[in-house]
């Protein structure tokens, strides 16, 4: 087991004592994300999660969560059981294989994740709440589509408005675009994410300033043009114009934003955060603020010399954030951490970030946009 598991467990335990935090359990109790009325999944006290489902004329049932795949075994009562290890805090998609088909359990709610729909489980972090609902005012999420004449399609997006933006309707309010990663889609930060209930706390603690944010479906094909595919994502040049085109003024004229580049910002996880570097970077008169959690830079073959990555961008870009998580894929921390590294030697202001005991996951996003949000316009 991880050395960073066992320390989250540990924690955990000796929190129990005082059973007086956040996020610690006491007994097994079923998942947030649950479906109303199930039990299963159920989250034990050590962080070690409990399947329960009922598939009658199975021969052999697995459940595939945190990395590893457990066979489950069918019980007296015909309903088929696994426990998992302890699992890392925050969210975690997961996958059952009922006689080798893939299918989600059907006692939870479905996220979109990986490229399908499938299931969820989350793990408490004891002590933390940022991400958790609480008695604040609160924003709103819409669903906004529009056309886009460059794709001959309509987009879909969701946008967070601020507490302000309906108890102050003269108001303005800066702009922040914050994309999804690989597999995923424009739902991810408002529900794997937990952006409202982290955007709205922060802004009631004082602690950050109120911004709209729109999470554009990060995927993009010309009209006439055909799909790249999963394996070409690294060439979002369609996207790019979308977003500058189409994208920014779009939601500039739909809502109060304060319309210019002082007072707008892009970030995104992953390959979002890719995709925020190359479109920031490329378009200096849109964007003053950039972001990339788990993703920044310009993707596979990116230069770190001081052609691509200047000292004038110290006072061209009111900040530049990086973001990775300890435990991520070895290549994929070391090319974070190399740009991190590279901007420092090449003198380029920038703010960076590990986020401890974390891999590719949401818990490493949910702390970035934490941190990061704000940063923002002050």
């Amino acid at each position: 087991m991880k050395k960073s598991i066992l320390l989250a467990a540990m924690v955990l335990l000796a929190a129990c004592a005082g059973n007086t935090q956040v996020g610690v359990l006491t007994k097994p109790t079923p998942s947030t994300t649950n479906l109303p009325g199930h039990e299963y999944p159920l989250v034990n006290p050590d962080l070690s999660a409990v399947f329960r489902v009922d598939f009658p004329d199975a021969q052999a049932v697995a459940v595939n969560v945190g990395g590893k795949n457990y066979d489950m075994v069918k019980g007296a009562d015909g309903l088929w059981e696994a426990t998992s290890e302890p699992l890392v805090p925050g969210f975690h998609y997961y996958m059952l294989t009922v006689d080798g088909q893939r299918v989600p359990d059907p006692n939870t709610q479905q996220f979109f994740g990986s490229f399908y729909w499938g299931s969820g489980i989350e793990i408490p972090e004891a002590g933390v709440d940022y991400y958790l609902e609480k008695k604040v005012p609160h924003g709103e999420i819409r669903i906004e589509k529009y056309y886009s004449e460059l794709t001959a399609a309509e987009r879909s997006c969701y946008v967070y408005l601020p507490p302000q933006y309906k108890s102050e309707p003269e108001r303005r309010f800066p702009v922040l675009h914050l994309l999804h990663g690989a597999g995923e889609d424009e739902t991810g930060w408002a529900t794997q994410g937990m952006m409202q209930n982290i955007m709205d706390n922060l802004i009631a603690a004082g602690e950050c300033e109120p911004m709209i944010i729109v999470c554009e479906h990060g995927v993009a094909t010309l009209a006439g043009e055909e799909p790249g595919g999963r394996f070409n994502l690294f060439n979002f040049d369609a996207f790019e114009k979308v977003m500058v085109e189409e994208s920014v003024p779009t939601f500039d004229e739909r809502f109060r934003t304060i319309a210019d580049r002082e007072h707008r910002a892009i970030c995104g996880l992953s390959l979002g955060g890719f995709q925020s570097y190359t479109i920031g970077l490329d378009h200096p008169e849109l964007f003053g603020w950039i972001g990339g959690f788990s993703g920044s830079g310009r993707g596979p073959g990116d230069r770190r010399d001081s052609e691509m990555y200047p000292t004038s961008y110290n006072d061209q870009y009111h900040l530049l954030y990086i973001s990775i998580g300890t435990d991520e894929p070895a290549g994929m921390y070391q090319g974070i951490h190399d740009l991190h590294v590279a901007l420092d030697s090449l003198g380029v202001n920038h703010v960076y970030y590990e986020s401890p005991g974390t891999g590719h996951e949401w818990l490493t996003w949910r702390r970035s946009l934490h941190q990061f949000a704000p940063m923002l316009f002050r």
